[in-house]
């Protein structure tokens, strides 16, 4: 992997982590989700004019990444709901590189050297050693953060190829970003009525465009960076938003963070370093 390749998706994994933190900070978690999303899409329109349409293979990939992002956000509410975030983020994101870089040479026929896949391991062992720091949430919420890490894992594979397919990532990126809003407001709506949804989005509305803008930013760096390096390394390397939030975690938000937020930093460090060299 280029160094430049490399640092865009730091930089992505960056902007990942400072979003993440708004949803954290915020008092409605799901709707701010939605909000963020929104945000993403109203960031894309104004590009879309300027771009080439995504190739017409690419649309089966836009149409189920939509579904699957769906239900990732909602299984993000569930866990956060059940356990507490050391428990439930760590596994989702620690978890999904792995199942990508074990299945991507089935799926992708991507072969990994072997320092690659060392990195990758050290990296998601560095991501899961948050999980030692959980105060709260058990099996039922162990149980939904496996789940998404599995949602994780499907919608990384079905981007990278369809970013691919699309010939051009940044097009794919912006029209990928369109649907799911829709999809999480209109059940938003159902579920809670159109009145509290619009009270929220009144006055959180600046937490959808900063959260949108660096989310959207953050997903088209990585699928640019997949049509440049394998799938399962680039998965992997984004997962080093953890080591961001950790940051953002004790020095903005002023969290307390217990020795395993530490280890866990410098072992993703040490995972990024070994798969540079590789």
């Amino acid at each position: 992997m280029s160094i430049d390749v490399l640092l865009l998706v730091l930089f992505g994994a960056l902007l990942h982590a400072s979003w993440n933190a708004l949803v954290k900070s915020g008092k409605d978690k799901s709707l701010d989700a939605a909000l963020i999303a929104a945000g993403g899409a109203c960031c894309a329109l104004p590009f879309l004019p300027f771009l080439p349409m995504p190739n017409i293979t690419a649309l089966p990939f836009i149409l189920a990444s939509a579904v699957l992002q769906f239900i990732y956000f909602r299984l993000v509410a569930v866990a956060y709901t059940l356990g507490d975030i050391g428990l439930v983020y760590p596994l989702m994101r620690g978890v999904a590189p792995l199942l990508v870089a074990a299945s991507s040479s089935f799926i992708l026929g991507e072969h990994l050297s072997p320092m690659a896949l060392t990195g990758i391991f050290v990296i998601c062992a560095g991501i899961m050693t948050l999980a030692f720091e959980a105060r709260h949430g058990g099996r039922t919420a162990t149980i939904f953060a496996l789940l998404n890490a599995v949602v994780i894992a499907s919608y990384t594979f079905v981007d990278g190829v369809g970013a691919r397919e699309a010939g051009n990532a940044i097009s794919y990126t912006l029209w990928m970003s369109l649907l799911p809003p829709v999809l999480l407001f209109s059940h938003a709506i159902y579920m809670r009525g159109g009145r509290a949804v619009i009270n929220h989005v009144r006055g959180n509305w600046w937490r959808g465009i900063l959260g949108g803008g660096g989310s959207i930013l953050s997903y088209g760096l990585a699928l640019w960076a997949m049509t440049k390096a394998p799938v399962a390394i680039v998965a992997a390397l984004r997962e080093t938003s953890i080591l961001f939030a950790i940051v953002i975690s004790v020095f903005i938000l002023k969290e307390k963070a217990s020795i395993w937020r530490y280890v866990a930093g410098a072992v993703i460090a040490a995972g990024v370093l070994v798969m540079r060299l590789g």
